[in-house]
């Protein structure tokens, strides 16, 4: 890996017909945060997890913003790109097919902004509790990419339009959107758990 890498932790796989996941945090989290929830939901996958290399307050993210809900968009462009570079080193590094992302919350909008602005780099995503990621993003050509997004029904920081809105725009891309609310939070639930688990099972065979 480069200088310009990311800290993470690497779990190869020990089923080869299950996908690789990249695991993205919420903020304050860090890599070893979401290794317990893709053991979950896909049992096998070879697991990346990076760490976001952006500081607020001394909490990790994977990119900038100016308040709650409100992006430096120009960092969060920069800090895709940057994602994309490092998951096409650890492909090579690692011998590892494109991943499907698995984003939580601040997580989830880097990994949608990676797939608007560099679809090649995976192979589809989980996204929950995810929001718009860029007010302006490029035309996408995702191209049946299959893609699960969670949103909570009683959320105080993702309304439902903006992840409605989410929906339609990946959806507008080509990619194949799978879009549930569900009665929770922004916090995760067992609900997410079980229907990502059941979701990659299905898509599986599509991404191998």
């Amino acid at each position: 890996m480069t200088e310009n890498s990311f800290v993470h932790r690497y779990e190869p796989a020990t089923n080869a017909g299950s996908p690789p996941l990249l695991l993205l945090h919420g903020t304050g989290g860090d890599e070893n945060d979401l290794l317990g929830l893709g053991k979950m939901i896909s049992p096998g996958s070879a697991l990346l997890s990076p760490r976001g290399r952006v500081l607020e307050h001394g909490m990790p993210r994977f990119f900038r913003r100016l308040a709650e809900g409100v992006f430096d968009e120009e960092d969060v462009r920069r800090r895709a790109l940057e994602l994309g570079d490092f998951v096409a080193e650890a492909r090579k590094q690692y011998g590892i097919a494109a991943p499907v992302a698995v984003g939580f919350s601040n997580g989830a909008n880097i990994a949608a902004a990676l797939l608007v602005l560099k679809p090649d780099a995976l192979a589809g995503a989980i996204l929950l509790r995810a929001m718009v990621p860029l007010s302006d993003p490029p035309k996408a050509a995702l191209d049946g990419k299959p893609i699960l997004l969670l949103s909570g029904q009683a959320d105080p920081i993702v309304p439902a339009s903006n992840s409605a809105g989410l929906a339609e725009l990946l959806s507008q891309a080509g990619a194949g959107v799978t879009h549930k609310v569900l009665p929770a939070g922004h916090q995760l639930s067992q609900a997410d758990v079980t229907l990502a688990r059941d979701w990659i099972g299905n898509v599986a065979a599509e991404v191998a």
